[in-house]
């Protein structure tokens, strides 16, 4: 059996995971059906707990996808999307085209990808970042529910998106890949 490892932890080795021993893990028990996680490149990465905010901005944003998003297109939020073999990630939100459906989630099929972050920023707007890019996923938006603003990534290549944006919540963002929808960010009351 050929055991794969990374080098993630200071240079020391450890044991990388698959998908799909994850998913058996999960099956078995030995991860709770519960816990918040991601597999990056084959760790296991825990999430952490969502603040109030974070919940506050999710619900709006989620009730403008679903308001808002045309017809032909559908969004859910914390889904697990399997990028590749050895990595899942779940964000906020990804929208995609309803034909295409939810089993056939790729990043070829996902037209835009959200994060929203409190705690985690550093590791939306980074590490996290790059993978989207990595991946090809075509635009990436993250909110800062502390500081009010959003990131806005697009133009992934080279492992890097070559157009990052910054703008406040007294903006209209306006998706490139889903015509005719519009997020007026101005409507958004703080919790």
């Amino acid at each position: 059996m050929n055991i794969r490892v990374t080098h993630a932890a200071e240079g020391l080795a450890r044991r990388a995971f698959t998908v799909s021993e994850v998913v058996r893990m999960v099956e078995a028990g030995v991860l709770g059906r519960d816990e918040r996680f991601e597999l990056i490149g084959g760790e296991i990465v825990p999430m952490s707990p969502k603040g109030i905010r974070h919940e506050h901005l999710k619900q709006w944003l989620m009730e403008q996808l679903v308001r808002g998003l045309p017809d032909d297109l559908q969004t859910i939020p914390e889904t697990t999307f399997y990028l590749s073999e050895d990595t899942f990630i779940e964000p906020d939100f990804v929208v995609y085209p309803a034909e295409s459906g939810l089993e056939k989630l790729s990043p070829e099929t996902c037209l835009l990808a959200i994060e929203v972050a409190d705690s985690s920023l550093a590791y939306d707007l980074g590490r996290k970042a790059r993978l989207y890019a990595e991946f090809a996923i075509s635009e990436l938006w993250v909110f800062d529910v502390n500081a009010m603003k959003v990131t806005v990534h697009r133009q992934p290549g080279d492992g890097q998106y070559r157009s990052v944006e910054g703008y406040g919540f007294d903006t209209v963002l306006v998706a490139e890949r889903i015509d005719g929808y519009e997020l007026d960010l101005s409507g958004y009351r703080q919790a």
